[in-house]
C-alpha cells in the first residue's frame, strides 16, 4: 500500500531515523491497572467458554514511559500529539505535554456503548475511551474540533485495537492532507490506514510479531482513498457554529 511504512520492533529503534511528523497519533500501552483488569477478564472468559479471550501481549506502561514517549517526540513533531490512554495514565499525559512545552487539552472522550462487559459482575463496564491530545504553542489557528466521539466497537481486529472509524476521525480532525503521521504503537495499522486513506503519509512500528504480521496482511488488502479529504471537518465545523449561535470559544 502506497504511503504506509510499517517497521517491526520498538519505537525507540524501528523509528530511530524519522525525522519531523505532522502529526503523533498513537495507541500505546494503558496502566497496569487496565492491563490487569484485562488479564482477569480473559482469564474468567476461558474458564467460563475454554476459548474466551487473550492475555495482552505486551508489558504496561507507567509514568515514566510517558514522559519518555512524549519527550522523544516532542522535538519531532510540529503538529498534534494525540494519544489513548486509561483514567489511571491521563495525568501523567498532561503533565509530560506541559513538561516540553505544548498546550494540552482536557481528555476527549470516545463513547462506545457496549464496548466491554465487567466479567467479575461488580461493577460498571468501561464503554468510554480517553483521548489524550496536545498541540504546540505556535500551532496556527486550527479551528474548533468535536467535544467527544461516539460510535460502535466495529471489528475487532486485535486484543485492544481500535475501531476504524474512530481512528479515521481522529486522522482527519488532527493532522492534514499531506503530513506524515506516525504511529510508534502501530498494533494492526488501523491508524496507519487511516491515515493512508485520508490522504496522510504513515510511519509505525510494531514490536509483537505476530501482531506485525495480521498488519502487514491488512495492509496488503489495500484501502480506497477518501473523496472528500479534509471536507467533513470543515462542515462540522460550519455545523457547529451555526449552532452555538457565535457563542465564545473556550478555553
Amino acid at each position: 500500500m502506497s504511503g504506509i511504512d510499517l517497521r517491526l520492533g520498538a519505537w525507540e529503534t524501528a523509528l530511530a531515523d524519522v525525522g519531523e511528523v505532522g502529526a503523533v497519533i498513537s495507541d500505546p500501552p494503558y496502566s497496569k491497572r487496565t492491563h490487569d483488569g484485562s488479564d482477569k477478564g480473559a482469564e474468567i472468559a476461558n474458564l467460563a467458554t475454554g476459548t474466551g479471550g487473550r492475555h495482552l501481549s505486551y508489558a504496561h506502561w507507567t509514568t515514566d514511559h510517558v514522559m519518555a514517549f512524549v519527550r522523544a517526540w516532542a522535538p519531532r513533531n510540529r503538529g498534534w500529539f494525540v494519544c489513548f490512554s486509561d483514567h489511571v495514565l491521563n495525568p501523567a499525559y498532561e503533565a509530560a505535554y506541559r513538561d516540553v512545552g505544548l498546550t494540552p487539552f482536557a481528555p476527549v472522550g470516545v463513547l462506545i456503548p457496549g464496548m466491554t462487559v465487567r466479567q467479575q459482575g461488580d461493577g460498571p463496564s468501561s464503554w468510554m475511551l480517553y483521548v489524550n491530545v496536545a498541540r504546540p504553542k505556535c500551532l496556527s489557528r486550527w479551528g474548533t474540533l468535536p467535544g467527544g466521539y461516539t460510535g460502535n466497537s466495529g471489528e475487532r481486529v486485535h486484543i485492544g485495537g481500535k475501531p476504524l472509524w474512530l481512528m479515521r476521525a481522529l486522522v482527519r480532525d488532527y493532522s492534514k492532507a499531506g503530513d506524515l503521521v506516525v504511529d510508534p504503537c502501530a498494533g494492526a495499522a488501523t491508524t496507519l490506514i487511516a491515515a493512508a486513506e485520508n490522504h496522510r503519509r504513515a510511519v509505525g512500528a510494531e514490536v509483537d510479531p505476530e501482531t506485525f504480521a495480521l498488519a502487514r496482511e491488512r495492509i496488503k488488502k489495500g484501502f480506497t482513498p477518501s473523496l472528500f479529504s479534509d471536507k467533513p471537518r470543515a462542515f462540522e465545523q460550519l455545523g457547529m457554529a451555526a449552532l452555538l449561535g457565535g457563542a465564545k470559544e473556550s478555553e
